[in-house]
């Protein structure tokens, strides 16, 4: 995941201050130092760090945080509103218009996974912001792309204009545009030609399309592993065809971050949206101070509740757990929860939102996410009676279902102590929730991670 060796650079720099008796400009320049070194490890082009540093020392002193009583948790609070500054503020949402379709023109550079964005952005603004969106397929030149646009319109359930390759592009926008105002659509997201570099011949294109449609956004697809040449790439683009902002894709790979903590400062273009993934659902709105709330290993609890409103079924899970804090629960609500837990993405990037949480290694989430593969074969391969009381089962019942799900016995065994846990845990919560008054023990110690959900590899 993008930034994650800079947030725990920071991590340890900030503990280490906090380790200090008291802070002094000496020990608050050795810190800068070290969040100088960190940025620049993390790719951030060397003036944005420049001034960032300097930004900070300024705030800092000005606010007099040496006198303050607690120095360190005031010099985290304006490195964070630094990384606000530097992320792009609050000029990061798109400005929709109001009576009238708002039109969305996206750019890129060949190869940059363009039409396979304008896909997810469309998914993202008919299921999360109930949009009618409308697609333009104006990359002639690869009917591949046309395809592979109308593909991902029919999958998404939008609609698409589509009049083949030997079409004019601009044409194609401009039919698009009149469909959209005549037929009332919210949004247009017109799909442009890209090329392996920046010439004159797709600059003058993008113009004339931009000069005829007239779109309130011109968004530029850039990879966040890139590094420094998306900036280079954004200001060549920017200078051009004045672009209104960026969708930073890759956020999830093993980039180190410096472009997106770069492009803002460096080209005054905002990032308005974050590709996380590959599937059509990875694509989310971007918030600055979210952004920086992860970047400092605070979180992003928004973020979190947001996909679970997004993807969860709401009476299911208000079911689900009502049976399970009366402990009235059973295998099949144990099974539903892990399926709706398994919605909301891998295990490593929710952990990743929710404060306080500890890093699990690669290794570890492959075995956490192949446990609860585990669990679900085993469930599944009981009976009905067997999932509504499993205090049914002896020796014999643990054997047929290990046979039959190809597991073991002590992997049987393993669903079933979680289970017990669960209840456990659930019992203590109810407990709590009537008297107000915490269990002995707790409610942790549930399976480890604090007793998370008692789900497998927790």
């Amino acid at each position: 995941m993008a930034f994650e060796s800079l947030t725990e650079r920071l991590s340890g720099i900030f503990k280490k201050i906090r380790g200090q008796a008291r802070l002094t400009e000496s020990n608050m320049e050795d810190m800068l130092k070290e969040i100088r070194v960190a940025l620049l490890e993390a790719d951030v082009n060397y003036k944005v760090v420049k001034e960032f540093t300097t930004n900070v020392k300024e705030k800092a002193l000005g606010q007099d945080v040496l006198s303050k009583l607690n120095p360190s948790q005031m010099l985290v609070k304006i490195v964070h509103d630094e990384l606000i500054e530097l992320l792009g503020s609050d000029d990061s949402e798109i400005k929709y218009q109001t009576g009238r379709p708002t039109i969305i023109m996206l750019v890129g550079l060949q190869g940059s996974g363009k039409t396979t964005t304008a896909g997810k952005l469309a998914y993202l603004l008919k299921n999360k912001l109930k949009k009618k969106v409308l697609l333009a397929a104006c990359d002639v030149y690869r009917p591949a792309a046309i395809d592979q646009l109308d593909q991902i319109a029919k999958s998404v359930g939008v609609d698409i204009v589509n009049m083949g390759t030997k079409v004019n592009p601009v044409d194609i926008a401009k039919a698009a545009k009149k469909k959209a105002y005549d037929e009332d659509y919210n949004v247009l997201i017109i799909d442009t030609a890209g090329r392996l570099q920046i010439d004159e011949a797709l600059m003058d294109e993008l113009n004339n399309i931009k000069r005829d449609v007239e779109p309130q956004e011109i968004l530029l697809l850039v990879d966040a592993a890139a590094g420094q040449d998306a900036v280079n790439v954004a200001n060549a683009f920017n200078d051009k065809i004045s672009l209104t902002g960026c969708i930073m894709s890759k956020l999830d790979g093993d980039a180190r971050g410096g472009a997106a903590l770069s492009i803002r400062h460096m080209t005054g273009v905002p990032i308005k949206f974050t590709g996380v993934g590959e599937k059509v659902t990875d694509l989310d709105i971007f918030h600055p101070d979210r952004m920086a709330d992860r970047i400092l290993g605070m979180g992003d609890v928004m973020t979190l509740v947001e996909k679970a409103q997004q993807e969860l079924d709401e009476k299911e899970v208000k079911h689900s757990m009502n049976k399970m804090m009366s402990g009235q629960f059973d295998l099949n609500d144990m099974l539903a929860q892990m399926k709706q837990v398994n919605k909301l993405g891998s295990l490593g990037g929710l952990l990743k939102l929710i404060p306080g949480m500890p890093k699990i290694t690669p290794e570890q989430q492959e075995m956490a996410e192949r446990e609860m593969r585990n669990f679900e074969v085993i469930i599944n391969s009981m009976t009905k009676e067997e999932r509504k009381h499993p205090e049914l089962f002896k020796y014999s019942r643990k054997q047929r279902v290990a046979n039959g799900s190809g597991k073991t016995m002590q992997d049987v065994n393993k669903v079933l102590k979680k289970y017990e846990q669960m209840k456990e845990m659930m019992k203590k919560m109810e407990q709590y929730r009537k008297t107000g008054k915490m269990p002995p023990g707790g409610l942790g110690g549930m399976g480890g991670m604090g007793g998370l959900g008692g789900f497998p590899g927790m």
